[in-house]
C-alpha cells in the first residue's frame, strides 16, 4: 500500500507485523503525561469548548541562567500555572507545575512568555506539548522564581472585535420577587438574560482570575429603586463594561466569561425557548424557535418543517457546523446546537455557524431528487460553492459550468459537475497520523475510496497519496481518550493493520465511514431488488428504517403510476 509498506525512504512508518494498533491503544494520543521526576513526555491536546484548558506563566525576557530540574540542566522554562478541571489539558495528562520544553515540536527552552503563547495559539485546534513534570512541592516553590518580574501569564495585548450588546432590559417577577434582567446579544442573537448581581459576581471572579489586569468599573449598586431612565443608564454602563472586557481575547475567551454568557440556571423567560438562525447553500437563512436543550435531530426536524422539506428529501440533508470557510462538520444527533451557536461568537458572516448541507456520497441518487425544487436548488448552490472554493475541480469544464450557472440550468449543471474531481467528497483538515514519522496527512472520503494525502505539518501537500478501496476496510472505531479515528485494513496475505488518525473531528470521520457503508449496502439492495423479476411490491413500509434509496424509488414509482 505505498506509504504503509515502509520502504525506500518513505515518510510513512510501518509498525511491526506483530504489533496491532487497535482502537483502544493510546499510542500517539493524549496520554497520562509524564510522572514527576521522570523524563520529558509529549502529550497531544485537542481543543475543547473551554479551549486547551491550561494557563502558562514564566519569564518575560529571553535566555537566562541554566537551572537543574529533575537532575538535568535546562534554560529557563515557561510552566503550567493552572489546569482546568476535566479540561482538554487535564485529560491529556498535563499537571500544574509542568515545565514546557517544546510546543508543536519547537524547542522553547529560554523562550519568552510571548513566544510560547504565540506558538500555543498557532496550534489552533490541536497542540503537541512536550512537558517535564516536577514533584508537587517543587511546582509550588518554583512559581515565584519563574515569574520574579511579576509579568502576567496572560497576554492582554491581543484584541478581538465581538459584536456584543445589551439592547434591552425587562422586569421579571419570580417566586414572589421582582427584579430586572438585562438581555445580552451577540451578533444580533440573544445569548442570555442576567441580573445586575450576576454582573457584580462576574466582575469579582474576573479580578481574582486576572489580578494584574486593569478592569473597567461596572455601574455601581444603588440602594433604592431605579426609574426606567436610570435602568437604561445602567444598561448602557453594563454594555460598555462587557464590550471592554470581551475585547481582550484572553479574558473574553476565558471560562468565566464563557459561562457567564451561557443561560442562567434561573429561568427568567418561563419556558426556555430560543431562536436559532440556520443558513442554507443558496445563502438564504431561516430562524426557528426551539427549546434551548433541543438536540440536533429536533432542531433539524423544526428546520425541515419550516421550509416545507418532505420527509424523504430530508434524509439527504443534515445540520452542520461551519468550522471555517472551507470545512463544515456534521453535528452528531445528540449534540445541542444552541450551545454551539452561543459559543461561536465570531461566525457572523450570515450571522450563524449552523447550516443545512447535503448528506450524501452516492451521486446517482441526486438525479432522482430533481423533481424536488428544494433539493435541486440546494444541490446546485452547494456544487457551485464547491467549484468557487476549489474543492470541486472542473478543469476543462470550467467555462461550460459557468455558462450553465449563468443560465440557471441547475439540473444540467449538476449532471456535468458530478463527473468532476472532488464532487461529493469530504476533505478533512490536515492532522497527525501514527503511520507518518514526520508530517501530517489530509484525509478525504468519497463513495469511491478513502485517501490519505501526505502533507507538511503546515498542511502543504506533498507528492505521496495512498488510496484505500472500501472493500479493503475490515473494522473502524474511535479512540475517545486519544481523540483519534482508527481503521483496520486488509493487506493481502499479511496481517491486517490498524491506522490511527489524530483529528478533533474523529467522531465526524467515523460517521462518514458509517454513512458510506450504509449507502454502499443500500445501493446493492436496490440493484438486487431490480433484478428480482417477481418483486412487484410498490409499498416501502417494510424498509422505512433501513434503506432510504429504496424509499425514494418506491415514492417515484408510486407517483408515476
Amino acid at each position: 500500500q505505498g506509504w504503509l509498506a515502509g520502504g525506500g525512504g518513505s515518510k510513512m512508518a510501518e509498525e511491526e507485523d506483530g504489533e496491532q494498533l487497535g482502537p483502544a491503544s493510546g499510542k500517539g494520543g493524549s496520554g497520562s503525561g509524564a510522572s514527576p521526576g521522570q523524563g520529558p513526555c509529549t502529550v497531544r491536546i485537542v481543543k475543547a469548548d473551554s479551549g486547551f484548558g491550561f494557563n502558562v506563566r514564566g519569564q518575560v525576557s529571553e535566555g537566562g541562567q541554566l537551572r537543574s530540574i529533575n537532575g538535568q540542566l535546562y534554560a529557563p522554562l515557561q510552566h503550567v500555572s493552572a489546569v482546568l478541571a476535566d479540561g482538554a489539558a487535564e485529560r491529556a495528562g498535563v499537571r500544574r507545575g509542568d515545565r514546557i520544553l517544546a510546543v508543536n515540536a519547537v524547542n522553547v527552552e529560554g523562550a519568552t512568555h510571548k513566544q510560547v503563547v504565540d506558538l500555543i495559539r498557532g496550534g489552533e485546534r490541536e497542540l503537541l506539548l512536550t512537558v517535564l513534570s516536577v514533584p508537587p512541592h517543587e511546582a509550588e516553590s518554583l512559581d515565584a522564581a519563574d515569574d520574579s518580574s511579576g509579568h502576567s501569564f496572560c497576554d492582554y495585548s491581543e484584541k478581538q472585535a465581538l459584536p456584543i450588546s445589551i439592547p434591552s432590559f425587562k422586569h421579571v417577577e419570580q417566586a414572589g420577587e421582582r427584579f430586572v434582567v438585562y438581555n445580552i446579544y451577540m451578533a444580533g442573537r440573544q445569548l442570555c438574560s442576567k441580573r445586575y448581581r450576576e454582573f457584580a459576581i462576574l466582575h469579582q471572579n474576573l479580578k481574582r482570575e486576572f489580578p494584574d489586569f486593569a478592569f473597567p468599573r461596572p455601574p455601581g449598586k444603588w440602594p433604592f429603586s431605579l426609574s426606567e431612565q436610570q435602568l437604561d443608564v445602567r444598561r448602557r454602563g453594563l454594555e460598555e463594561y462587557l464590550e471592554k472586557v470581551c475585547s481582550v481575547r484572553a479574558i473574553g475567551e476565558s471560562d468565566i466569561v464563557q459561562e457567564f454568557l451561557s443561560e442562567s440556571d434561573e429561568n427568567f423567560n418561563g419556558v426556555s425557548v430560543v431562536e436559532l438562525r440556520i443558513a442554507f447553500p443558496d445563502q438564504t437563512t431561516v430562524t426557528v424557535k426551539v427549546k434551548k436543550n433541543a438536540t440536533t435531530d429536533q432542531v433539524y426536524q423544526a428546520v425541515a418543517s419550516q421550509i416545507g422539506m418532505d420527509s424523504i428529501t430530508a434524509n439527504y440533508f443534515a445540520l452542520f457546523e461551519v468550522v471555517n470557510h472551507s470545512f463544515v462538520r456534521k453535528l452528531a444527533p445528540n449534540e445541542f446546537p444552541h450551545k454551539l451557536y452561543v459559543q461561536n461568537y465570531t461566525s457572523a458572516a450570515p450571522g450563524t455557524c449552523l447550516t443545512v448541507r447535503k448528506w450524501l456520497f452516492t451521486t446517482e441518487e441526486e438525479a432522482l431528487l430533481n423533481s424536488s425544487p428544494l433539493a435541486l436548488t440546494y444541490f446546485f448552490h452547494q456544487a457551485a460553492g464547491g467549484v468557487k472554493l476549489g474543492s470541486i475541480k472542473p478543469n476543462e469544464k470550467t467555462n461550460q459550468l459557468q455558462r450553465m450557472a449563468e443560465q440557471r440550468k441547475m439540473a444540467t449543471y449538476l449532471d456535468v459537475a458530478r463527473d468532476c474531481e472532488g464532487y461529493n467528497e469530504i476533505v478533512f483538515p490536515h492532522c497527525a497520523c501514527d503511520s507518518r514519522r514526520k508530517g501530517h496527512v489530509v484525509a478525504t472520503i468519497s463513495i469511491r475510496h478513502f485517501k490519505l494525502l501526505a502533507c507538511t505539518d503546515n498542511g502543504d501537500l506533498e507528492d505521496q497519496v495512498i488510496s484505500f478501496e472500501w472493500d479493503e476496510m475490515r473494522r473502524w472505531d474511535t479512540d475517545e481518550e486519544g481523540m483519534a479515528f482508527c481503521f483496520e485494513y486488509a493487506r493481502g496475505e499479511k496481517k491486517p493493520r490498524w491506522v490511527k488518525i489524530f483529528t478533533p473531528y474523529f467522531n465526524y470521520m467515523h460517521e462518514c465511514f458509517e454513512r458510506v457503508f450504509c449507502e454502499l449496502r443500500w445501493h446493492q439492495e436496490v440493484e438486487e431488488e431490480a433484478t428480482d423479476k417477481d418483486n412487484k411490491n410498490c409499498n416501502g413500509d417494510n424498509i422505512c428504517s433501513k434503506n432510504i434509496f429504496q424509499i425514494l424509488r418506491s415514492q417515484r414509482t408510486c407517483d408515476g403510476s
